[in-house]
């Protein structure tokens, strides 16, 4: 069967939505999705799909990848650059089986980077989006997600912050593909990995991984807790239309646009949503 066959296959396949997400924190926040600006949105739903092993989901008017621990939101635009240079350089997976995954990829004519340590690869996604892989046979799902990894100039100061404003636990994880560890933040569902960048990085707002998004429980109380730390909006909460869903947004100090959510995994479509 070949890709175009597959895809159509796999798209007239729109499952229902049930909530998929971590569990929150006690701050309510957990992982939620990463919103992509593409060339060709069909192009990265089969990518996401066929190859990666995504669902294509509805939510309301929202047409969402879901992957256990996050969802892949597909937006067309003119991307003004990879997400290479900008202060999120790549995000990240952990497979149950990392051989038959490359064998798959290679099948699908993925562009694969692979080093000395065959549980990690990175494989590019169309519009330049590298997405590293780690493999892990204890997992329950054949792919999960893992973590979004920073490149800032002061790493203290950023997993500091994210630790701060989104009750995340700092620490530190195990590098994959060297010895080592990386400083880091959990949150339920992600990891935010910080390694040192050489000089300030552009911000992802217009570049192919546009934005990230937690999932907060209260998003209006939530908002009014950031709001008396200081921390200003770039939008203030607000309906989607036609949805049960509720959003804001915010930029960090580095340049990484962030979105929040309140709904994405559960807001069933109203009853005439056209």
């Amino acid at each position: 069967m070949n890709a175009r066959i597959l895809f159509a296959l796999t798209a007239l396949v729109v499952a229902p939505l049930p909530a998929q997400l971590a569990r929150p924190n006690a701050d309510g926040v957990s992982m939620g999705h990463i919103h992509l600006a593409v060339k060709d949105v069909d192009a990265h739903k089969q990518f996401w799909t066929a190859t990666m092993g995504g669902t294509l989901v509805k939510s309301g008017p929202l047409e969402m990848i879901r992957f256990p621990g996050v969802f892949i939101l597909l937006r067309q635009a003119e991307p003004s650059g990879a997400p290479a240079g900008s202060i999120v350089n790549h995000f990240g997976f952990v497979v149950k089986d990392m051989q038959a995954s490359v064998a798959k990829w290679k099948q699908n004519h993925i562009k694969i980077e692979q080093g000395e340590n065959p549980n990690q690869a990175y494989v590019t996604a169309p519009d330049d989006i590298r997405v590293e892989i780690f493999g892990d046979p204890s997992i329950s799902t054949a792919i999960l997600m893992n973590h979004i990894h920073f490149y800032p100039t002061d790493i203290h100061a950023m997993q500091g912050w994210y630790a701060k404003t989104f009750g995340g636990v700092a620490g530190t994880r195990a590098r994959v593909a060297r010895p080592g560890r990386i400083d880091s933040v959990d949150l339920p569902g992600v990891n935010l990995s910080f390694s040192q960048g050489e000089k300030a990085l552009a911000p992802t707002k217009g570049r192919s991984l546009d934005h990230i998004g937690f999932e907060v429980k209260d998003l209006d109380a939530f908002v009014a807790k950031l709001q008396a730390q200081g921390i200003k909006l770039d939008v203030a909460p607000r309906m989607v239309p036609n949805s049960n869903l509720k959003i804001a947004f915010l930029t960090d100090p580095w340049g990484t646009y962030i979105e929040l959510t309140q709904g994405l995994a559960s807001a069933p479509a109203p009853p005439d949503s056209r």
